[in-house]
C-alpha cells in the first residue's frame, strides 16, 4: 500500500538535497545523450562538453532542435570538442536501430549511454510500433537501444581499460503507481490506450528501473561478478521542464505551482544525471535519487517484485528478439 506521507518526506528529502557541480574530466570520452534538445538532456549535453568530452551526440527526435541545441552549447562553452546532431525517434524501432547501427559503424568507444528522453501523455489513443507510445518509447525502445549499443561499450572498456556508463533517467513517479499490469497473463500486452493512464508514465518508469537492476545483475553474472559496464538508473527530481505540456489543464496548474515552490531548474537537475552517469561500482544497479543512491519503492524492493521483474525481463527480451534477432546475446557475451 501507497503511504502518502512517508512518500511526502521522502519526496521532500530528495529534492531539497543540494547537488554539487559536475567535476569529473571527461577527456579523450565519447557520449550519447538522448534528448538533449532541451531541459535536463541539453544541460547534461553541456556539462559533458565543459568536463572535456571529445565526442558527444545528441540523439533527438528533431534534428532542427537539436542544431540550435548544438549552437547553444558551442556559444557557451567554447571547446574543442566535436558535437553531432544524430535522429532518434523511440517510437519507431526502425528509427533506434538506424540509429545504432551508425554508432557501431562511426565511433570507436562509446563511455556513456544517458538514456534521457521520455515522453508523458494522458491521451488515451496514441499507439507506436503496436503498443501504448509511452510503453514503446520510454521502456521498449530505451533498452532495444542499450542492448544493441551494450557490444561498442565493451569493447571500449575492454580497448581503454575503463568503465563504462549507462544510466536511465527514472523518476520519483514510480513510487505512486499501483502498477495494476503486474497481475496480468502478459504485463507489456495489457499496456493499452485508456487504462490508467494517469499512472502510465509512473509505471514506465518502474519498469526502467526494474529492468536495468536485472541488466545490471546479468552483467555482472557474466564477467565474474564485475562488469565493466556500469547500469544504473538515477533521478533528477522535480524539474522546470516541458515533460508536463501534454498534461490536462488542471494537471499544469498543480505542477506548475510545486514547481514554483520547490523546481530544480534543468541545469539543477541535470547535475543528478552527471552523478549517476559519472557513478562506479557502487551504482551497479542502483536507483540514483538526487545524486545520491537510495532506495526504491517498496514494491521493487520486496520478493513481489523481484519476482514481477523476471517476468518483465523474459516478455521484454521476448519483444526486443522479435525486434532485432540475437540483440538479447549481447548481454552475456564479451566484447568482439
Amino acid at each position: 500500500m501507497i503511504n502518502p506521507f512517508a512518500l511526502g518526506l521522502h519526496f521532500l528529502r530528495s529534492q531539497l538535497r543540494s547537488l554539487a557541480v559536475p567535476s569529473t574530466s571527461y577527456a579523450g570520452r565519447t557520449v550519447i545523450v538522448t534528448g538533449a534538445n532541451g531541459g535536463l538532456g541539453l544541460e547534461a549535453a553541456r556539462h559533458f562538453v565543459r568536463l572535456g568530452a571529445a565526442r558527444v551526440i545528441l540523439a533527438c527526435r528533431s534534428t532542427e532542435r537539436g542544431e540550435a541545441a548544438k549552437a547553444d552549447i558551442e556559444t557557451s562553452n567554447p571547446s574543442p570538442a566535436v558535437i553531432e546532431v544524430w535522429p532518434l525517434d523511440l517510437c519507431s524501432f526502425d528509427s533506434v536501430r538506424a540509429f545504432c547501427c551508425r554508432a557501431d559503424q562511426e565511433l570507436d568507444r562509446l563511455d556513456v549511454l544517458l538514456a534521457n528522453a521520455a515522453m508523458l501523455s494522458l491521451d488515451s489513443t496514441k499507439m507506436a510500433e503496436g503498443y501504448e507510445m509511452q510503453v514503446t518509447a520510454n521502456v521498449i525502445s530505451n533498452f532495444l537501444m542499450v542492448l544493441m549499443l551494450l557490444p561498442l561499450m565493451k569493447r571500449t572498456a575492454a580497448r581503454w581499460n575503463v568503465e563504462t556508463n549507462v544510466t536511465v533517467v527514472a523518476s520519483e513517479a514510480h513510487f505512486f503507481t499501483r502498477f495494476v499490469q503486474k497481475d496480468q497473463p502478459q504485463i507489456f500486452e495489457s499496456f493499452r490506450p485508456g487504462s490508467a493512464m494517469e499512472e502510465r508514465y509512473g509505471t514506465t518508469k518502474l519498469l526502467d528501473i526494474l529492468i536495468a537492476e536485472e541488466l545490471a545483475e546479468r552483467l555482472d553474472a557474466g564477467s565474474a561478478g564485475a562488469s565493466p559496464v556500469i547500469v544504473n538508473t538515477a533521478n533528477p527530481g522535480l524539474c522546470k521542464s516541458s515533460l508536463f505540456r501534454d498534461v490536462f489543464f488542471i494537471g499544469r496548474i498543480l505542477v506548475a505551482s510545486m514547481v514554483f515552490l520547490l523546481g530544480r531548474t534543468s541545469e539543477e537537475g541535470s547535475r543528478a544525471l552527471m552523478a549517476a552517469a559519472t557513478g562506479g561500482r557502487e551504482t551497479q544497479g542502483k536507483y540514483v535519487d538526487s545524486g545520491k543512491v537510495d532506495s526504491p519503492s517498496q514494491l521493487v524492493q520486496s520478493k513481489e517484485g523481484r519476482e514481477v521483474r523476471q517476468r518483465v525481463w523474459g516478455e521484454l527480451m521476448t519483444i526486443l528478439e522479435g525486434i532485432e534477432p540475437g540483440v538479447t546475446l549481447n548481454v552475456n557475451q564479451g566484447p568482439a
